[in-house]
């Protein structure tokens, strides 16, 4: 399960309302909640937020935070 698949379930989120408020297919919604090659993009991510009330930052850090900038040598 990806990053926002885990907080779409901590939040008990129902993917169909989140499908009809968004125009975000079911099928393309299991995709990012359940497969890590699966790309989000930024617009799904705000719609995705805007659709569970959720302040976008929030959904943000949490799918992104395990990217780090690369250290320099």
């Amino acid at each position: 399960m990806t990053e926002l698949g885990l907080f779409l379930s901590r939040k008990s989120v129902n993917r169909s309302d989140v499908s009809r408020k968004t125009g975000i297919s079911k099928t393309r919604l299991s995709e990012l909640a359940n497969n890590e090659r699966t790309k989000l993009r930024v617009d799904e991510l705000y719609l995705i937020a805007l659709a569970i009330d959720v302040d976008p930052c929030d959904i943000f850090k949490e799918v992104c935070k395990d990217l780090k900038l690369k250290e320099e040598n």
